[in-house]
This record gives C-alpha cells, structure tokens and sequence, in this order.
C-alpha cells in the first residue's frame, strides 16, 4: 500500500458539495456537509468552497444539476482547487462524468474516509482491513467510471492505499486479491479468538470502548489504564484495536479494549473489512459508550451510534454511558442527559474516573449469578476445573456425587450447562 502523502506541506485545495432531495432534513444535511469538511481536513487538504443543493431527484448522469455543475466549475477556476468531495454515493459513471465537466478529481465522502484510514493504518492488520475496503468499494464503481480516469493516478486524496496497480486490475484480479486478503485476516481473526478465549477461561470482564470518532476514547484508555496510546484530537485518531489491563474495586483484573470510532454514513465496506476488529467490541462482556458532551451534535452522534450498534447487533450487551469533557461542555448539557447507567467524565483532566471504575466493578459483579451444579462421582474429577472457571462458594458431598454453590457469568453457565441442577 502507498504511504500517505500528509508530511507535504501543501495543501489539496478541496470543494466539498452536499447533495439532498427536499423531503431529506436540511439540517442533518448541512450537520453532515460540516462533518465532511473536517474529513477533508483530517485528509491533509484544505476546504476552499462548499457548495449545498436540494433536488427533488437525483440526476442519474452526475447526481446535482447542470446549474449547479457549472458553479462548481466557476469556482474551481477560480480556488484552483483540484479536488471535489461530493457528500453523497457516487457511481463510477458519475464520477467520470463529473470529472470530464469539471476538470478535477471527483471523490465521495466514503472514498475520503478509506483515504483517511488508509494514511493512518500502522499494523499489518490494519492496512489489510483498509486495503479490503478500498477494494470493496472500488468493484461497483469499475462498469463505466474507474477505465479510463487517468487522473486518478496522479496523487492526492483519494488516491491512497493499493494505489495506481490496484486501478488497473480488473474484476477477476481484483476478487482474486480479496479472496486473499480474506484468508490473511481470517488467519488474525482465529489468533485474537485464542487471545479471548484464554481470557474468558481465567473469568476475566471485559470490556470495550465504543463511540463516536473524536470523542475522547483513547484518552480515557489511556487514563484509566496508565497507558501511552496514541490520542490526538482528530477525526480516526486510532484504527488498530487496543488492550489494556485495568483493575476494578472488589473485582480485580479486568481488560479494557479501545476500537475505531463510528461516524455517520460510515461506508458498508468498512464494516466488512473491520468485522475481525469489531469483533473485539462484539465479543466484550460490557460496552462502554464515551460521548462528547460537548459536542453541538452530542445527540445526534449517540443515534449514529446506537444504530450501528443494532446493525451490529450489540444493543443487548450491558451498557454503561460515558459522557466525556465535561471540562469543556457547559453545566446545562448535563441537565439534559438521560441516559442510564451514566457518568460525567473529563479524561484530559480525570475527573470521574473512579466513579466510572465502580459503575465497571457492578457491572462485571452483574454478570455472575449463583448457580448451583451436581457432578456424579464419575464426574467429580471436573471440579478442580470449575474451581479455575468460576469462584466456587460452597460444595456438599454425597454418596452418589457432589453439589457445588458457584458463581458463574453466563459464558461460563452455558459451558457448564450440562451439569445445572434443576
């Protein structure tokens, strides 16, 4: 994969365009339009002129208006930007369109995105998961749009990851190259479910920090578990997934997991190509949402969220709301929060930690239930093992077998399932 070229110290002069039928909220338009421009700059250009339309369709051959093409050919002329971000899907037919009236690269909002993860990916597992996206998104848009659009081969955003080679694959070569890297991640996915799995046979919680991208995930990592992760305050700061020991009041050990933020219009093919990072949230015995208090569209960002975590099907794991920077949001933001199990948090200045830690001890003391388990005295070998499985409260004897007391969160009951007295 090409390096990303953000150490330049010029700029790509970028014009960002939102597009919406009229039955679409303007607001939620404009709130993403303005997402978009810190995408741009978080890709290393410089955002020279955004222009909104409404429609009431789509125009099939370049998605706005001949009008409003023309204004956006006025204004590069006269920016000299040389890159147009268009905050909707396009075809490859569009795109190439687009770039032949233009003048200027064409891009869309999910192929800056993998842009952006392209240029932080730092693992060999990152940069596959985002080579796998890349080239996700690249197969619909080949019929008409990716042959023939040399200008794409001349650098710049949008132009990352496989690079020029991977442009000049066709269908065949490039499912050949997926059915690969598959395998590759595959190959990772079974070494972190030995990890976990070595993890739940020593009965340690976990947990796993999700949220909006920028809200502060890694600082709190970082603070809660005395760690040095990177934590910048951008847009897809941390790609790679993070695992970090913690101890809990009247719990002991316990691992805390940092994952990639959400963002709205997250593109399809991420989450495809992330499934063996995600997994790491999946897997967590309780989730952790860290929200940015202040953050004008705080509500809006826990609705992306809280979708994503249906669509992944999360929403029944135990969940604890973080609300992080309370050092910068004002007091009547507070006022308005309603969401439970919650806890008002600064992670730059680490204000609320230990009431976070206790509401992680409950939690975790949560999952386990006292059950009872009868082993026969051809079976009574298996106690040595449930004693390393769970915490064994109480044992009676018998003449046919023993009865042990045990707490057991519900991975461990399921194991033991077959010895459950009824």
């Amino acid at each position: 994969m090409a390096n990303s070229f953000l150490t330049e110290t010029k700029k790509e002069k970028t014009l960002v365009a939102g597009i919406g039928l009229k039955q679409d909220d303007f607001s939620e338009i404009k709130e993403s339009v303005a997402e978009l421009e810190d995408l741009v700059y978080a890709a290393g250009g410089e955002v020279v002129g955004t222009i909104v339309q409404i429609l009431p369709s789509f125009n099939p051959s370049t998605l706005m208006g001949s009008g409003k093409v023309t204004e956006i050919k006025e204004m590069a002329d006269t920016t000299t930007a040389t890159l147009l971000v268009v905050d909707h899907q396009l075809s490859g037919s569009q795109m190439r369109n687009l770039e032949a009236e233009l003048g200027i690269r064409v891009i869309d909002r999910s192929q800056l995105i993998l842009d952006i993860f392209a240029s932080r990916a730092q693992t060999y597992e990152g940069k596959l998961q985002v080579e796998l996206a890349q080239m996700l998104d690249q197969l619909p848009r080949m019929v008409g749009g990716w042959h023939g659009s040399l200008s794409r081969q001349a650098g710049g955003i949008g132009t990352r990851g496989p690079g020029e080679s991977a442009l000049e694959l066709d269908r065949r070569r490039i499912n050949e190259r997926v059915k690969v890297i598959r395998k590759k991640l595959e190959d990772v996915k079974k070494n972190r479910q030995q990890h976990r799995a070595k993890r739940k046979r020593q009965n340690v919680p976990s947990f796993a920090l999700i949220g909006y991208t920028n809200s502060g995930k890694s600082t709190l990592l970082n603070k809660l578990t005395q760690s040095q992760v990177l934590a910048k305050d951008q847009l897809f700061a941390t790609l790679d997934p993070t695992t970090r020991q913690i101890m809990l009041p009247d719990v002991g050990l316990a691992v805390l997991t940092d994952t990639v933020g959400f963002i709205r219009k997250l593109p399809t093919q991420l989450i495809e190509a992330f499934k063996a990072t995600l997994e790491e949230s999946a897997e967590a015995d309780i989730l952790i949402h860290v929200i940015d208090l202040s953050s004008p569209q705080m509500e809006r960002q826990q609705e992306v969220v809280q979708q994503l975590m249906r669509d992944l099907k999360w929403d029944d794991k135990p969940l604890i709301h973080a609300f992080n920077k309370v050092d910068v949001a004002p007091l009547e933001r507070q006022m308005s929060v309603k969401a439970f199990p919650r806890v008002f948090v600064s992670a730059v200045e680490g204000r609320g930690l230990e009431k976070l830690k206790h509401l992680m001890a409950e939690a975790a003391k949560n999952l386990q239930q006292t059950v009872e388990l009868y082993f026969s005295k051809k079976d009574e070998h298996l106690i040595y093992e449930l004693g390393k499985d769970g915490q064994i409260l109480k044992s009676e004897a018998s003449p046919h077998g023993t009865v042990c007391t045990v707490a057991l969160n519900p991975t461990q009951i399921s194991r033991w399932e077959s010895y459950l007295t009824r």
